[in-house]
């Protein structure tokens, strides 16, 4: 009898979100999933014995599990969490507030009413007492606790029941406990692997889009004429994310994965050719990719069938997910009840596979999606509607659950020999490239590859490689994922500071300066901020400090009033610019928001001017430490022009005069100019946050006749 033969593959992802510089974990996403997901998806599986399914692990993911489950990860937003509600200060509270409630408030929040309680009074009058703010500490952990502990644990479970006046006591014991939990992950999926219930397939190891690491340029394959950035063309690395994946996955589940999901299920021939050399005996993309690469839609008779591509004496074996019946799961399926949710699945699929178990064929139907992301928008993480889900495919005769392997030895392929390049989303890499933000990413990304290229060799074999591995960071998806217009996060600017700290940590790897412009955001962002033009002549006294208010009127101003989406630990320095000219010298003024002056020693001041028409730039790099200024690096437009081209002074304030002269600014001309501050090789702050500030005129008459109008004019 012809059987229907599900092909289940669970995709387990999260950003590389560790800086290896510092050790610190800047999103606590991986954890929190490793609390939610990643035990209980694999764990409920030993209720369903007949049910057999493929996951596929990331090994960068991985190793931040396994990181945290042996206690050694840095997580600023677990330290808070844990941090007792007495001691918190201001700052503290308010960061609590920001991260405390990102769960989906229907199925993660109102689910516990006082959870629902603090997240009302959060948005309607703040929260003040110290119980308040511990309650909300151990609520925006325990809500992210995996269904089996919420049930079967007895502290757990007791902790829920409470609800309120917790302890610092339980918040210790919870913290404890979360890294209990955490370390029963990877035991569970190596049971399953063992007995067989489960194949284990990978992604290379940080989730870079492969066909774009070979060459950038097949975007403009998959949708001609795209803007694209300079060429990227690096199949080694490439070569090398699938290797190091594939020894992951041996060394710590003892067998090399054949299995392979693409990240983004993103493909070329030059993609498969590599993943078969490699020793990869499967593949699988979207049926989206299959409709562009044999021309035409294809029906599921043609989707519910493997494939195997050959060129060049290469194989590898391909299934293609039925993108329809997995975003139904992904996106559509924790709106209904789930029972419901689970017989209208599969009959939807009994329906699609009618004929072809008519023909006396069998029908391998391909789903495939995230492992984690959807579960919090279901009713209890989903695990009624999987375990429904799984109840009726193990009673069903004519229904079979298997892992992709197994998929390959019950079913002859169909050839192909080739294979469109692109990925699960419109079977091109529009997510990833071709948008201006994207693009400038990928800028950023080649020129710290010429970088290492360059100056890998004259640095010693661990600082190199340090390098390359984030070289490796930096060429995952998930940057490019939050660039561009196509997604939205509250979490966004911390993946732009993460890139950049990525690509600044592979120049200081290698001895080099990273770049100034890495310290200014690749996103398009906007900020609350005040302008205004200079007004008059000045001539302010160098000292460091605000010696007169009137040394700085008729100055032209920059502040920025408030920057949000920052992580935690790190602050905005800059208050103000203050800026001007006397005709002769442009000053430059710095305030800083007040606390953090004990912070600023030993940080790096970066000044770069230039004239409004991009002449030859003058820069500085300025040593701050207790007080005192060291020049750390010169170059002005035209050096000789001036003996004291330049003069510096660092106290509460800072404060510069600039020779026009020696900046290559002629008499009245206009400059603009950009500032950063640096801290150990990374950039903390920038002003402006993208671009330049302008001043148009250096001229002390033009100043006050754009101000007060013409002589005469009323």
């Amino acid at each position: 009898m012809s059987q229907i033969y599900l092909c289940f593959l669970w995709h387990m992802h999260q950003p590389f979100y560790k800086d290896l510089s510092s050790g610190e974990y800047k999103l606590p996403w991986t954890r929190m999933h490793a609390l939610k997901d990643y035990y209980g998806m694999v764990h409920i599986l030993e209720e369903f014995p007949n049910v057999r399914q493929t996951f596929n692990l990331v090994p960068s993911m991985m190793a931040q599990v396994a990181e945290y489950a042996a206690g050694t990860a840095a997580d600023p937003f677990l330290q808070l969490a844990l941090k007792p509600a007495e001691n918190l200060t201001e700052g503290d509270k308010a960061f609590l507030i920001q991260h405390s409630f990102y769960s989906d408030p229907q199925r993660m929040i109102y689910r516990y009413p006082r959870y629902g309680e603090l997240y009302d009074a959060s948005r309607v009058h703040g929260l003040a007492a110290a119980q308040d703010f511990r309650d909300v500490q151990m609520w925006s952990q325990l809500a992210w606790f995996d269904e089996e502990f919420q049930a079967g644990d007895p502290e757990v479970r007791a902790w829920i029941g409470r609800g309120r006046d917790f302890t610092l006591a339980d918040q210790v014991r919870m913290g404890q406990k979360q890294r209990e939990i955490v370390a029963t992950v990877l035991p569970a999926y190596r049971k399953l692997a063992e007995s067989g219930q489960i194949e284990i397939s990978t992604t290379p190891y940080y989730h870079p889009i492969l066909p774009l690491l070979c060459d950038s340029n097949i975007a403009g394959v998959s949708h001609p004429n795209v803007p694209l950035p300079p060429r990227f063309r690096h199949p080694d690395d490439a070569r090398q994310q699938l290797a190091l994946a594939r020894d992951y996955i041996l060394e710590n589940f003892g067998t090399a994965p054949v299995g392979l999901w693409p990240s983004e299920g993103s493909v070329s021939d030059e993609v498969f050719t590599i993943a078969a050399e490699l020793g990869f005996e499967w593949t699988a993309t979207d049926s989206g990719v299959l409709n562009r690469t044999l021309s035409r839609a294809v029906p599921v008779e043609g989707l519910y069938r493997p494939y195997e591509w050959r060129q060049n004496q290469r194989s590898l074996r391909v299934i293609f997910r039925d993108h329809f019946m997995s975003d139904l799961i992904g996106f559509v399926y924790s709106k209904m009840e789930p029972a419901h949710a689970a017989e209208d699945f599969l009959q939807r699929i009994r329906q699609n596979s009618a004929g072809i178990l008519a023909s006396g064929r069998d029908a391998l139907v391909p789903i495939i999606l995230d492992g984690e992301n959807a579960w919090e928008y279901y009713d209890r993480n989903g695990r009624p509607f999987l375990r429904d889900l799984y109840r009726r495919i193990s009673e069903d005769h004519r229904m079979t659950a298997v892992t992709a392997s197994e998929a390959f030895r019950l079913m002859a392929p169909e050839p192909l020999h080739h294979i469109f390049p692109g990925s699960w989303i419109n079977a091109n890499f529009d997510v990833w490239i071709g948008a201006e933000e994207d693009n400038e990413a990928w800028t950023h990304l080649l020129r710290a590859r010429d970088a290492y290229d360059a100056a890998s060799a004259s640095v010693p074999e661990q600082r190199r490689k340090m390098a390359f591995e984030e070289l490796m960071i930096a060429e995952g998806s998930d940057w490019c994922w939050w660039y561009g217009p196509e997604h939205e996060s509250t979490n966004r600017p911390e993946f732009d500071q993460l890139y950049r700290s990525h690509l600044a940590n592979v120049y200081r790897f290698l001895n080099l300066n990273p770049p100034e412009e890495l310290s200014r955001p690749i996103l398009r962002v906007s900020t609350a901020e005040v302008r205004m033009e200079a007004t008059g002549p000045i001539r302010p006294t160098i000292d460091g400090e605000s010696t007169s208010y009137f040394e700085w009127i008729g100055a032209g101003l920059y502040r920025v009033d408030q920057r949000s989406g920052s992580m935690h630990g790190k602050k905005f320095l800059v208050k103000q610019v203050q800026f001007g000219s006397d005709g002769l010298n442009f000053y430059l003024r710095l305030d800083f928001h007040s606390g953090v002056e004990s912070s600023l020693t030993g940080m790096e001041a970066r000044v770069t001017m230039q004239s409004l028409d991009g002449a030859q730039p003058s820069y500085i790099a300025l040593r701050l430490s207790a007080g005192v200024l060291e020049a750390n690096e010169l170059k002005l437009a035209s050096p000789g022009k001036e003996p004291h081209p330049v003069e510096c002074a660092f106290g509460r304030i800072f404060e510069a005069r600039f020779s026009l002269a020696a900046i290559g600014i002629a008499r009245g001309g206009g400059l603009r100019f950009q500032l950063s501050l640096w801290q150990d090789g990374l950039p903390v702050d920038a002003v402006p946050q993208q671009g330049w500030l302008e001043m148009r005129t250096t001229d002390p008459g033009e100043m006050e006749e754009w101000w007060h109008g013409p002589p005469g004019v009323a």
